[in-house]
């Protein structure tokens, strides 16, 4: 089991969600770019028609995939196993009542945000590792809702608690704000959001699609009234007094936001379509919301790069010896961006006629993700090289004030 060299901090579950979300962005090569007609997902079934009917190059595609898928479901697994016993001996020490009366308590969210990661990944695997999954599948919906409410019931729980004390007990240090990882009850209510449109999109039972949405509905009401409280906050501080540099892969916290929301809206859009309307989602709707996002998440990215460059955040905390853990903050957005372009490419641009699919268009722009989530991969390895396991040398520590806000 994953040893952390650094004392511990809840958001060491970045670790684990980064590597979950790289296992469901290899799952999106499969859901894309392998027939299968039958279910709104690939199956063991889709998998075994590849092997056995599909070109050599699509086969190899299949492999790599899985192989990836794999790998990284493995890793979030391993990781997430180390985390949950160091929160527990965490829970146990003094270190968590001072963790709850700071600023810092609102990094408890990264518990919940992982373990929707968690129930995805589970999905997935089970939809391409266990056959027949799919002619019974409508039995497990029902169990991926509770799943999914048990989740949002922690991440209500932590949230409610945290504004509870800053309300009653005016709790909230606002020299501590110029920053963006207040923003974290979002991200994570997001995540939960995407897991019940998984539901709503795909069951065929009227009362189960219509529980997912309304799930979805309620996290995604939650996630958009948490940002439009602490982002105004958060930006007015970093203009005042600069962004905390350790703070800097906060700036890049929308980019798996408007994922997550772009692939809610795809998911209940789609079941709103098919329950009410006896149709599908307009491709044409599809190409408009997700290119908006996808144009947005460029511009944050591109904002939030040119601050960290000049900061010097990746030559200090990505390349060089200094060890942070909100470092892990980075993998997401390089995931998220790889996923909602992979859902624009094919629900914008090949369902619309704009791309066809294996086209040299189509293809320079896959091109254009692998290479994003080769470049997510090297940095997740860099980061556990240096914030896992025994090193012959110490990573350096960042400043320990900073440590304690961000």
């Amino acid at each position: 089991m994953p040893r952390f060299t650094q004392e511990y901090r809840p958001l060491y579950f970045l670790a684990a969600l980064g590597a979950g979300g790289l296992s469901v962005s290899f799952f999106m090569y499969l859901m894309f770019l392998i027939p299968h007609p039958d279910t709104p997902i690939p199956t063991v079934e889709s998998l075994v028609n590849v092997y056995a009917h599909e070109s050599l190059g699509l086969k190899v595609l299949t492999t790599v995939a899985l192989l990836g898928i794999a790998y990284f479901a493995v890793r979030h697994f391993t990781v997430l196993a180390a985390n949950l016993r160091a929160f527990g001996e965490l829970r146990r020490s003094p270190a968590y009542e001072t963790l709850r009366s700071s600023n810092g308590e609102v990094t408890l969210m990264a518990v919940p945000l992982t373990l929707g990661m968690t129930v995805n990944v589970l999905f997935i695997l089970g939809a391409l590792g266990v056959p027949g999954l799919w002619s019974v599948v409508e039995y497990a919906f029902p169990f991926a809702l509770v799943a999914f409410a048990a989740v949002g019931a922690l991440a209500l729980f932590f949230f409610g608690r945290y504004l509870s004390r800053l309300i009653v007990a005016r709790g909230f240090d606002n020299e501590d704000t110029n920053h963006f990882s207040q923003i974290l009850p979002a991200f994570a209510f997001s995540m939960i959001a995407v897991g019940f449109g998984a539901s709503a999109a795909m069951s065929e039972v009227m009362a189960t699609s219509v529980i997912g949405m309304a799930g979805a509905f309620l996290f995604i009401a939650a996630t958009a009234a948490w940002v439009l409280v602490k982002l105004p906050v958060s930006f007015a501080a970093i203009l005042r007094k600069g962004l905390a540099v350790e703070a800097g892969p906060t700036l890049w916290m929308g980019i798996p936001i408007f994922t997550l929301v772009g692939i809610t809206f795809v998911r209940v859009g789609s079941g709103i379509a098919h329950r009410f309307l006896d149709t599908g989602l307009s491709p044409v709707l599809a190409f408009i919301v997700l290119g908006m996002l996808v144009a947005a998440q460029l511009v944050m990215g591109l904002i939030g790069w040119a601050v960290m460059r000049r900061q010097g955040y990746f030559e200090r905390f990505v390349w060089g010896k200094e060890a942070s853990v909100p470092s892990y903050g980075l993998i997401c957005p390089g995931v998220a961006l790889a996923v909602l372009g992979m859902f624009f490419i094919h629900w914008g641009l090949v369902r619309t006629d704009v791309v066809t699919l294996f086209s040299p268009v189509h293809l320079a722009l896959l091109a254009l993700v692998v290479m994003l989530q080769a470049r997510t991969i090297q940095v997740l390895v860099n980061l556990d090289r240096k914030l896992f396991g025994a090193a012959e040398k110490p990573a350096v520590t960042a400043p320990a004030a900073q440590l304690e806000t961000v």
